[in-house]
């Protein structure tokens, strides 16, 4: 499966509280922050493709590493400066880690930070959560055509242009085993193609490996008719 890219919000607030400060001229402040995923119109939805966000927090805070584990993993903090610190973001299903970097500041009240997250192979139960957000490659799976040079199977029980065809008549989670085989089954000489604009993963069936090929005409057969 190519990588998906997501686009991630930070939100911050902040806001002067009637607390003693130890430090003169610098009054107490609270300050929360958020996390957000953002869908293709740009509206904030639950990042449910997390299962954790770190907080690494000044040396300063007597708790400087803070934990939380449900959307919109909120941190409720307060205090008098400003610091730079890094958030780790941990993808379900074995997802990787995915640190940020944030600037606490007290110029606004309240402040957004966007970053860009890119989810390498995701597998298909992630596949299934970010798409909740955009398009991750789930539909049109099949797009290969007999070019000119291309190579004839020499499987006879394999007719190309009916697999390509059955591929597409697939439901969404049969495609994302689809997805998940091709990535897991395909050498150098593989071309595949993801376009998240139009939510499409290009595959040139023509250049897929044979066992890969029986595999995906097996698979197929069984879901529907070829």
């Amino acid at each position: 499966m190519p990588d998906v890219k997501r686009q991630v919000k930070i939100i911050t607030t902040q806001r002067p509280i009637a607390e003693p400060s130890p430090m003169e001229g610098f009054p107490m402040r609270a300050w929360t922050i958020e996390i957000w995923l953002l869908d293709e119109a740009g509206q904030e939805v639950a990042a449910n493709c997390f299962e954790k966000a770190v907080y690494n927090l000044h040396p300063s805070f007597p708790k400087n590493k803070q934990t939380f584990k449900k959307p919109p993993f909120k941190i409720e903090e307060k205090g008098w400066g400003e610091f730079d610190m890094s958030i780790v973001l941990t993808a379900v299903h074995k997802g990787g880690d995915h640190t940020l970097e944030h600037d606490l500041n007290f110029q606004s009240e309240r402040y957004e930070a966007k970053h860009t997250v890119n989810f390498r192979n995701p597998k298909p139960e992630l596949l299934a959560l970010l798409q909740e957000s955009g398009p991750a490659g789930e539909n049109g799976v099949a797009r290969g055509k007999a070019g000119g040079e291309k190579k004839k199977r020499k499987d006879k029980n394999v007719d190309m242009e009916k697999l390509a065809d059955g591929l597409q008549k697939l439901n969404e989670d049969d495609l994302l085993q689809v997805v998940t085989m091709v990535h897991d089954n395909k050498t150098n000489e593989t071309y595949t193609k993801n376009d998240v604009e139009n939510g499409e993963f290009h595959v040139d069936l023509y250049t897929l490996p044979d066992n890969l090929v029986k595999m995906l005409w097996d698979f197929t057969s069984q879901r529907t008719e070829l």
